[in-house]
């Protein structure tokens, strides 16, 4: 069968098989009689080519893509950081109660991503926060890669100049050449279990982000360090202590290969339920929503809203000891590969109940459709945030949500403690 100028990406042949399964279920290709498909799985760089100025293609109404064309503006560390502050700006100027702050300066509801400058650039101003807290911990990672690499901690300004030494640079004026990095106050109170540190990793489907339509899987999962957590300063370089990653704990001696140091959230929840409580935990999952559906909006009036595209985020979310959750990063291309059995059985569903919103019934794609799914076809996924169905609802809506006035995914949890809690705007 032919792709799109021969330039699909697979990251494995489980993915191809998979994917090529759930194609042909649909009745899109038959390899046999080599017809073509046009449904088009691709890696974020044929996306670059495909909508690129000079070379990019012109889709028709029966090609869909799996990527918008500016997903960065979202997935690169700086961009969604910019894009966050921008929002929160905006919000401000337009005297929304949502960008309200308390009396140390600080957003009440706004608060979900970690104090991040960008270097070179911001290192100035890096310098400045630095000194009012030295004892504070950092965690630096360059903009455009994944998987953990090239990411490490600092507790020194001196580390940072070193940094700059062993990059080739002479000083943080001028950098063309050099990869920008992102810096962000490192979370060092991280809740633990069985004295493991742990991140969430979440999925998230975009059909539309005008209006914004997005969906959240129920089956995402916690990966877990394979090494007990310590804030020591002497354990600031052992990886297997500070980050997640998968293909960074796989090489520790503790891996465990049959279920991967992996949680599902639904486990994950009863756990929380069991030693915090109910409330407290429908708590923290609706701000989990929260910081999604804010994340998404601080981006829509940048992303080019092709017909063509939709979006599967890979989201994660650490959560402090205070059950309170910080958005670290969102993945454009969330690894489809599976390390487990379990790990197979839900990215088999994931890329199914994808493929069944992207393309309803298996016909054939049609990028003018409203992309408004019926409920029977979400299979795992729940609608988290329809902006039609909340315009219709006033204004108001976005404020009611976070005093705990609408349903949340388990049906009406409003609360009158009198404090704001959140709700995922069903």
């Amino acid at each position: 069968f032919r792709i799109m100028a021969g330039k699909v990406k697979w990251v494995t042949d489980i993915e191809k098989s998979v994917l090529i399964n759930n194609f042909e279920k649909r009745g899109w290709i038959q390899v046999a009689e080599n017809e073509d498909w046009n449904f088009y799985w691709m890696s974020v760089q044929t996306i670059r080519n495909v909508f690129s100025v000079e070379t990019g293609y012109r889709l028709s109404d029966d090609q869909i893509v799996n990527h918008f064309p500016n997903h960065y503006e979202l997935t690169r560390k700086d961009l969604m950081v910019k894009n966050i502050k921008r929002y929160r700006k905006e919000l401000e100027k337009e005297g929304s109660p949502l960008a309200e702050k308390d009396e140390n300066g600080k957003y009440i509801y706004l608060d979900f991503v970690p104090v991040t400058f960008m270097l070179p650039a911001d290192y100035n101003l890096f310098v400045e926060e630095f000194r009012k807290n030295p004892s504070s911990t950092w965690i630096m990672k360059p903009c455009g890669k994944a998987q953990g690499k090239g990411i490490f901690l600092i507790n020194k300004l001196s580390q940072i100049k070193k940094w700059s030494r062993d990059s080739k640079t002479s000083s943080f004026v001028s950098q063309s050449s050099k990869e920008a990095y992102v810096i962000s106050l490192y979370i060092n109170n991280p809740l633990l279990i069985g004295g493991k540190k742990f991140d969430l990793r979440l999925y998230v489907l975009v059909s539309t982000y005008r209006p914004l339509r997005c969906y959240m899987y129920k089956l995402g999962f916690c990966r877990f360090c394979t090494v007990k957590y310590t804030p020591s300063t002497s354990e600031l370089d052992n990886m297997f202590v500070h980050l997640t990653n998968v293909a960074i704990q796989k090489h520790g001696d503790d891996y465990n290969h049959i279920h991967g140091g992996k949680w599902t959230v639904s486990n994950l929840r009863l756990y929380l339920e069991s030693t915090r409580g109910k409330e407290v935990t429908n708590k923290l999952f609706d701000e989990i929503h929260w910081i999604i559906v804010q994340s998404l909006k601080a981006v829509a009036p940048v992303m080019n809203n092709d017909k063509h595209c939709f979006e599967c985020y890979g989201y994660d979310i650490i959560i402090d000891d205070k059950l309170k959750p910080w958005l670290i990063e969102v993945n454009a291309s969330p690894s489809l590969t599976s390390s487990t059995a379990n790990d197979r059985i839900l990215k088999y569903n994931l890329i199914n109940d994808t493929l069944n919103i992207a393309v309803p019934n298996g016909e054939i794609p049609d990028c003018k459709w409203n992309k408004s799914p019926p409920k029977e076809v979400l299979g795992n996924y729940e609608v988290l945030y329809d902006e039609e169905m909340a315009q219709s609802d006033g204004p108001d809506r976005d404020l009611r949500s976070r005093s705990g006035q609408s349903s949340g995914v388990k049906g009406n949890r409003a609360r009158d403690s009198g404090k704001p809690v959140l709700t995922t705007w069903k």
